[in-house]
């Protein structure tokens, strides 16, 4: 069984044959060696530090791009739904147009008593279809004359008028929307030039219409 010295301090492992400045040489590099590991932990925790650094730069970069590409898609994606209820509005616009003098047809015949039998189911299947589509029909005798939805084609004065009004409908205009595809062709009236307005009589008191009041 091997007793342990006190006091005794244990020394590096020296070969056998070394000389004493060997043992020293020996001592000297343990003791450098033992300090060295905390610098070298330090220096890799900076290193991972700076690829950490770098990987969020590179992710934020990242988000950004991503979030700048999802914008744009967004946006392209309200413009192609745009363009194409835009499309769509026009090709029905160009179809409805075609059909107005079938229409106006129609219109006539119904106004001259002639929509009878089979031509008037045809025809009241026809302007069902032109509502589906969104085919609005305007004007009317007696409204005030607007020049952005009537056109006139006759013009005359009435004195019963106090401002130009459509006394007649040649043809009734057509929108879809708020879209006119044509319209309202009108007959307008004006008030007669330099006619005045019509003064409402003034009532009299009792005692002036009597003559005055009775003397006592």
């Amino acid at each position: 069984m091997t007793e342990e010295t006190p006091g005794f301090e244990e020394k590096p492992d020296v070969p056998s044959g070394a000389t004493p400045d060997d043992a020293a040489e020996t001592a000297e590099t343990s003791e450098q060696e033992g300090p060295a590991a905390p610098e070298g932990d330090a220096a890799k925790t900076a290193g991972l530090t700076a690829q950490l650094d770098q990987v969020r730069t590179a992710l934020n970069e990242r988000t950004t791009d991503l979030q700048r590409l999802q914008a744009e898609y967004q946006n392209y994606r309200r413009r192609v739904e745009r363009d194409r209820v835009t499309v769509k509005e026009i090709a029905t616009a160009t179809l409805l147009t075609e059909l107005l003098p079938v229409l106006d047809d129609i219109g006539r015949a119904r106004d001259h008593g002639e929509l009878l039998g089979g031509f008037k189911s045809v025809a009241e299947s026809l302007e069902t279809a032109a509502a589906k589509m969104g085919l609005q029909q305007f004007g009317k005798e007696g409204e005030p004359f607007d020049p952005t939805i009537h056109e006139a084609l006759m013009h005359s004065y009435a004195p019963d008028v106090t401002e130009t009004t459509c006394v007649a409908i040649l043809q009734p205009g057509y929108r879809i929307g708020e879209r006119t595809i044509r319209p309202a062709r009108v007959a307008v009236a004006e008030p007669q030039p330099g006619a005045a307005p019509t003064a409402q009589k003034e009532e009299k008191p009792a005692d002036e219409e009597s003559g005055g009041p009775e003397e006592g």
